[in-house]
């Protein structure tokens, strides 16, 4: 008997074969999928939500609260303009008492590292209301500094426009314009100055656009 054993596990000879562990992979790789799945199901809800509480929180910083009273993020609509943005735009429409007062909108950057992610606020006389940065890659203590809990470079946009400051303005003070740059990193905020420029253009192109898809339900 003690042979009959010893020779049962010496001889798996099902295990060596190639359907086996074909089988045996696949099986795993299912379980796997079932696991990552069944993660993502139950904290889908979770990131919706916090995702929802970080725009609006972006929001509230690009729109003061004194300039609408309905819900920018529950009634948004698009507008695509290749000239300015390869994307639709998403258009958040601030309204107070059914009048439209301004709009925000995400754009983007050509950084040093990548991409730049920004929200921007402008009232429909194209004066910024706020302009704060969603995401990017550039360098830690360098280019970083258009973050507003890093520097408060990023806020000194509110206020102007495109009437009150001249294209020649739009630049950093080493092009000759308006706006500091960065010690060691000039990169990116030429590419944000550059950016929140051709936003007000495009809000200046698109004023009517703007009023015209606003809901019906909710004018005055």
């Amino acid at each position: 008997m003690h042979q009959d054993v010893i020779k049962g596990q010496a001889d798996p000879s099902y295990r060596a074969q190639v359907s086996y562990q074909a089988g045996m992979l696949a099986g795993l790789c299912c379980m796997i999928s079932i696991i990552i799945y069944m993660g993502y199901h139950s904290t889908m809800e979770d990131i919706r939500l916090r995702m929802t509480e970080d725009r609006q929180a972006l929001l509230q910083q690009v729109l003061p609260a004194g300039v609408y009273d309905n819900h920018p993020d529950q009634e948004t609509f698009q507008l695509t303009d290749a000239d300015y943005l390869p994307e639709p735009v998403i258009i958040y429409p601030a309204r107070q008492n059914g009048h439209l007062m301004a709009v925000a909108f995400q754009t983007a950057a050509k950084g040093y590292s990548g991409d730049i992610h920004l929200m921007i606020g402008v009232t429909l006389s194209g004066e910024l209301l706020g302009v704060r940065v969603i995401s990017h890659t550039e360098t830690p203590g360098l280019g970083d500094k258009i973050e507003v809990a890093k520097d408060d470079w990023i806020t000194r946009f509110k206020g102007h426009s495109l009437n009150n400051t001249t294209a020649q303005q739009w630049q950093v003070k080493k092009d000759g314009g308006e706006f500091d740059q960065f010690t060691g990193a000039t990169i990116t905020p030429r590419a944000v100055v550059k950016a929140v420029y051709e936003a007000l253009l495009f809000v200046q192109k698109h004023e009517q656009a703007m009023m015209i898809d606003l809901p019906a339900s909710e004018e005055p």
